[in-house]
C-alpha cells in the first residue's frame, strides 16, 4: 500500500510539472512574435552618404525589419570599402539581411566596387541576398525619345537601329501599324544582356535585383533574377502587383515591391496610412521583398524623408501583419494574357509602344479589358504576355486581351 501510494504521488508530481511547463511555454509563445514566412524580407533602402546616418536608421528600425539595402553605387561610399563594411557589419550584427546597391556600370569606379562586393560575399554568407544593379531598365526605354536617339547615336545600337528605322519608314509609307513588336523586344533584351556590369555579376552567380515601373516581363527576359515594382507614382497598385507577380510566376522568378516617391518635391513620399496599405497589399499578393526608398537626405531630419508616422506604420505592419499571418492572395485565380511582345507601359491610353510607336488599335481594348478584370478580381488577377516559352497553367480562369468581358 505504501509503495503504491508513493508511486501515485510521483505520478501526480510529474503531471503537475508537465502542466506547468506547458503553461509557461504557452505564455512565452504568446508574447513572442514569430514570423509566418521565413523567406520574406522587409526593410529600407538607405541612400545616405555616411556611416552615422546608416547606423541611426538601423537603430531606429532593427526591431521591425529584417532587411537593409545599402546604396554603395554612385556616391561617396562606392569606393570607400571601410565605410561599406562598417555599415554592413552594423546591419548584420542587428540581425538584418543585406542587399548592396552597386549603381550602374562605369569604367572609373567599377573595379573598385567589384572588390568591395567580393569582400561582402566572403564575409556575410547567407545574409547577403544579392546586388541591386542599375535602375528602371525598361521604364527608361519607354520614356526616352528614341527617334531622336537613333538619329544622333544610332551607331551605338548596331543593326537594330537600321532595322527599326526601316520598320518605321515602312509603316509611315503604308500608313499601317506593325504586325508585331518582336524586333523591339529583342532590342531591349540585347541591351540588358550586353550590359557589362550585369554580365560581370551574372558570371559570378550573384542574384541581381532592380526596380522598375513597367514591363517587368521584359526585365526578367533581360536576365534579372528579382524585380521590384515601384509603388507610389499615383499609379494603380493592384495593376502593378498583377503585372509583376504574373511575370515572376510564369518565368519562375522572385519579385517584390519598393515604395518610392509620390511627389517630386517635399514631402516626396506618401502618407503613413497610404504606405501602410501598400505594404499590406504587397505582402498579401505574395511579395518576397518589400522595401521603402528613403532619399534624399536634404533636410534636418536624420531619417531623410521618413517621419515618425512612417516608422509607426512600418512597425504596425511588422507586428500586426508581417509576423502574424500568412498572405491572403499569394496566388492568382485568373490571368489576363496580353499580345506577344506588346511593350506598352499600360499607364494611359496615349502612351507609345516600346517608346517608339504610337498607340495602335489594340491599345484601348487592352485597357478596357484590364480595368474590368482588375475590378472583378483585384489581387487575385495575374497579367502576363502570350509567349510559347512560358505556357499558361494553374489558373482557374483564363482571359485574353481581345475577349469580351461581361461583368455581373
Amino acid at each position: 500500500m505504501k509503495q503504491s501510494h508513493l508511486i501515485a504521488i510521483i505520478l501526480i508530481l510529474i503531471l503537475l510539472i508537465s502542466t506547468t511547463t506547458l503553461l509557461v511555454a504557452h505564455t512565452q509563445s504568446s508574447n513572442e512574435i514569430i514570423p509566418k514566412k521565413n523567406n520574406t524580407y522587409f526593410g529600407i533602402a538607405y541612400c545616405g552618404n555616411t556611416t552615422e546616418q546608416a547606423k541611426i536608421l538601423i537603430d531606429k528600425t532593427k526591431t521591425y525589419t529584417n532587411l537593409f539595402i545599402l546604396n554603395a553605387g554612385q556616391n561617396c561610399l562606392c569606393t570607400n570599402q571601410t565605410a561599406v563594411m562598417e555599415i554592413l557589419d552594423y546591419a548584420t550584427n542587428a540581425n538584418l539581411n543585406i542587399i548592396v546597391n552597386l549603381g550602374s556600370h562605369n569604367y572609373r569606379t567599377w573595379q573598385q566596387r567589384l572588390q568591395i562586393l567580393t569582400q561582402v560575399k566572403d564575409t556575410y554568407g547567407d545574409k547577403f541576398l544579392g546586388v541591386y544593379y542599375d535602375d528602371e531598365p525598361a521604364g527608361m526605354l519607354m520614356d526616352w525619345d528614341w527617334i531622336r536617339e537613333f538619329e544622333i547615336n544610332g551607331h551605338l545600337y548596331g543593326s537594330f537601329t537600321a532595322q527599326i528605322q526601316n520598320k518605321l519608314q515602312n509603316a509611315k509609307e503604308t500608313n499601317t501599324y506593325p504586325d508585331n513588336y518582336d524586333l523591339e523586344s529583342q532590342w531591349l533584351q540585347r541591351i540588358l544582356e550586353s550590359n557589362p556590369g550585369h554580365k560581370n555579376l551574372k558570371t559570378q552567380n550573384i542574384t541581381t535585383l532592380t526596380s522598375d515601373y513597367t514591363l517587368y516581363w521584359f526585365d526578367y527576359l533581360g536576365g534579372y533574377d528579382v524585380m521590384l515594382a515601384q509603388l507610389g507614382w499615383n499609379n494603380s497598385i493592384t495593376q502593378h502587383l498583377s503585372l509583376i507577380r504574373g511575370a515572376a510566376t510564369l518565368q519562375n522568378r522572385d519579385w517584390g515591391t519598393i515604395i518610392t516617391w509620390k511627389y517630386t518635391q517635399p514631402p516626396y513620399i506618401d502618407s503613413a496610412d497610404n504606405i501602410y496599405e501598400q505594404l499590406v497589399a504587397s505582402y498579401d499578393a505574395g511579395a518576397k521583398y518589400i522595401t521603402i526608398f528613403n532619399w534624399p537626405y536634404d533636410s534636418p531630419n536624420p531619417y531623410a524623408i521618413l517621419t515618425e508616422e512612417h516608422f509607426e506604420a512600418m512597425e504596425r505592419f511588422w507586428t500586426q501583419v508581417f509576423t502574424q499571418r500568412d498572405p491572403r492572395a499569394p496566388q492568382a485565380q485568373a490571368v489576363l494574357i496580353l499580345p506577344h511582345n506588346y511593350g506598352a507601359a499600360l499607364r494611359v491610353n496615349n502612351e507609345k509602344i516600346w517608346g517608339i510607336w504610337e498607340p495602335d488599335d489594340k491599345t484601348p481594348l487592352i485597357h478596357e479589358t484590364m480595368a474590368k478584370l482588375l475590378d472583378e478580381y483585384g489581387l487575385y488577377l495575374d497579367i502576363v504576355y502570350e509567349d510559347n516559352a512560358y505556357p499558361i497553367k494553374d489558373y482557374s480562369k483564363i482571359y485574353y486581351w481581345n475577349q469580351t468581358i461581361t461583368q455581373p
